[in-house]
């Protein structure tokens, strides 16, 4: 199996799926590999903004009914398929056909678009972030626009310029992304630290006070406190645990990958739910939630920044510096975490920007595909697909700016958008699981559902996690009456599943046409 870059986690995570291939994977080296590609730094933030204290018990929840469940089928997936050149399509055309397998992997390069997307609109607050010490990008204007149009704008001349220079091979600021990784785990580390610190000078006092179990159980964002809001934050628990497909392929790299690969996973999932459960608690520490949260300058593309610069300043006062020199190191912090944040985005976009797409086009029937798409220009790139995809983001990100949001909903619509389209084509990747069990003439050198009936019951509780969590993030602004979020919030794998459909129906007759 072709070696593919991490789900979502170029951004804030590192580079650690790829291996030698020739070297036999351990324990230890599986461990780290899967938490280099699954743990996000950001994603803590944004829990601890959604949901506080009581974000800890769905990650816990994921980690048990997601993480762990389906990171054991995509091993059994890539361990059968691992001649494959085709990634998840190689996977779903196998176990239930190519044209189901089409339109499934589509919706997953539309995760990939969505997230080109979102980032060429966040890209703009850590960059702001850099020098001016928090995010300004609230207060930009061009012409009397409002500050969410004019973001709207550079989002699409970033997109627009990233493709030019990706199109002609000059990806090689790719290589910034791995400085990029080192800053942001260097960042992790300083926050942990910071935060014990305050806690040992503090004598133990939390920021975010716990005044019982209902701390862990009640959100204290009032947009969090339905019971349908409430389930429906699975989807970022989900988006948390989002890149277990990237550690199917590797399982014919270990010794005794039957016993190694369970054992390893099993270790992984304790740890990182640890660590996302620590990282969130952390953050009560320094944050009260009503007090740094409970306005309406803070939102889900800056809250990261936000957090660290308030980290800074609450760890100056709790080593009694001068308001001065605290207000300093809290512009120091936020200044680094822009910095880390931007170098990890711009990396990665001139990496995603050509090879999702790439790899989906030359792994799937090319006979699905109008000729054009499938053309690769002189520097090996499908410029003509390439550039289809950055006008797409374009009109997205222009329909979504200027549809009257303000910063703090255009933020959480580009959030609902990437997590849904990020969780959707696991949808298809775990209804495909019990068919793929039922193959016959398959060889299955790593096997862990070895009884059809907890293949299938392991299969049903994943979907209903799956789909409950997708389905209420849907609802909600529904019920809430904020129809914009709503329609933007389903629109993607909707409109993505389409085009796929009306590629193989045009694809399908002109076939039988030519026949």
């Amino acid at each position: 199996m072709r070696k593919r870059l991490p789900r979502r986690g170029l951004s804030f995570k590192n580079w650690g799926i790829y291996i030698m291939q020739k070297k036999k994977i351990t324990l230890v080296g599986l461990v780290l590999m899967t938490l280099s590609t699954i743990y996000g730094f950001a994603n803590t933030t944004v829990a601890y903004d959604q949901m506080g204290y009581a974000s800890i018990i769905w990650y816990i929840l994921g980690a048990v009914l997601f993480l762990l469940p389906t990171a054991l089928m995509f091993a059994e997936y890539g361990s059968t398929f691992k001649d494959a050149h085709g990634g998840i399509y190689s996977w779903l055309a196998g176990s239930i056909g190519e044209e189901w397998a089409f339109i499934g992997t589509f919706i997953w390069l539309s995760s990939w678009i969505i997230w080109l997307m979102s980032t060429a609109s966040k890209v703009w607050i850590p960059f702001a972030t850099t020098l001016f010490g928090h995010d300004t990008t609230q207060t930009w204007s061009f012409l009397g626009l409002s500050s969410t149009k004019t973001v709207g704008l550079l989002a699409i001349l970033w997109i627009l310029t990233v493709t030019w220079f990706a199109v002609r091979g000059m990806d090689s600021i790719s290589k910034i992304s791995s400085v990029g990784g080192i800053f942001v785990s260097l960042l992790t580390v300083i926050f942990a630290i910071a935060s014990i610190v305050v806690l040992v000078f503090n004598g133990g006092h939390l920021a975010q006070p716990v005044t019982g179990i209902g701390s862990f159980i009640n959100s204290p964002n009032p947009q969090f406190t339905s019971p349908i809001a409430v389930i429906s934050f699975m989807v970022y628990a989900v988006f948390a645990y989002a890149g277990t497909e990237t550690l199917g392929g590797v399982t014919d790299n270990m010794k005794d990958p039957a016993k190694t690969f369970p054992r390893g996973l099993i270790i992984s999932t304790v740890i990182i739910t640890v660590m996302y459960s620590l990282s969130i608690f952390l953050w009560g520490i320094t944050t009260n939630w009503h007090s740094v949260l409970g306005h309406g300058q803070v939102n889900l593309g800056n809250i990261t920044y936000v957090l660290m610069a308030n980290l800074g300043v609450v760890l100056g006062q709790s080593l009694h510096l001068s308001a001065a020199a605290s207000s300093i190191l809290g512009t120091a912090f936020a200044r680094f975490a822009g910095l880390s944040m931007f170098m990890a985005y711009m990396g990665s976009f001139f990496v995603l920007v050509y090879s999702p797409l790439k790899s989906f086009i030359m792994g799937s029937n090319p006979n699905f595909w109008p000729a054009k798409m499938t053309q690769l220009n002189k520097k090996g790139m499908p410029g003509f697909a390439m550039w289809t995809q950055a006008v797409i983001v374009a009109v997205l990100i222009f329909f979504v700016t200027f549809g009257g949001s303000n910063a703090s909903q255009f933020y959480v619509i580009l959030t609902n958008m990437g997590n849904i389209s990020t969780s959707f084509p696991y949808i298809f990747l775990v209804a495909a699981f019990p068919f793929f069990k039922r193959k016959k003439g398959l060889e299955r050198p790593f096997e862990i559902y070895k009884k059809r009936w907890i293949t299938d019951a392991v299969s049903i509780i994943v979907l209903i996690v799956l789909v409950g969590g997708i389905g209420f993030t849907a609802v909600t602004p529904i019920i809430q009456h904020d129809y914009v979020t709503a329609f933007w919030t389903i629109i993607g794998p909707i409109f993505f599943g389409a085009i796929a459909w009306a590629f193989l129906t045009y694809q399908s007759h002109k076939l039988a046409k030519n026949k």
